[in-house]
């Protein structure tokens, strides 16, 4: 199963804020990083200012691109220094390859150590019980 097929069905069907669930086990973990960086290209790819594209990328490349950043993402050199590149005048799909990269390390690294957790195990019995009632 996807990461986004998750959010969807604890978004819909258990809470509200579903991510929040995924984000508070990859504290945990010490990785939220990627799905705080996932959540804000999404929110970055809406953004139809030019002027406020540019002010936001810059905020993006500061916390999770540059080398030592303080959110520093794990994405290989070529994307980084694309990301570099596109930094001058910004576009929507400027962090695509990186969003994709770190989509990738959740699918498939944390999201089924996530699945197989006690954090999500206790979750699915408790939402299980509740619903039997």
């Amino acid at each position: 199963m996807h990461i986004y097929m998750v959010y969807i069905k604890l978004a819909s069907e258990i809470f509200t804020d579903g991510p929040m669930i995924y984000k508070i086990y990859l504290k945990t973990e010490h990785s939220d990083e990627n799905i705080e960086f996932w959540l804000a290209c999404e929110a970055y790819k809406k953004i139809t200012s030019q002027r406020k594209r540019i002010s936001v990328a810059r905020k993006l490349f500061t916390s999770y691109i540059q080398p030592d950043a303080p959110n520093e993402i794990n994405i290989d050199s070529p994307a980084r220094k694309a990301i570099i590149r596109n930094m001058q005048e910004p576009t929507e799909s400027c962090f695509d390859e990186a969003q994709r990269i770190i989509y990738m390390h959740m699918e498939r690294d944390s999201y089924p150590r996530f699945l197989e957790s006690k954090f999500y195990q206790k979750l699915k019995h408790s939402l299980q019980t509740k619903s039997n009632n």
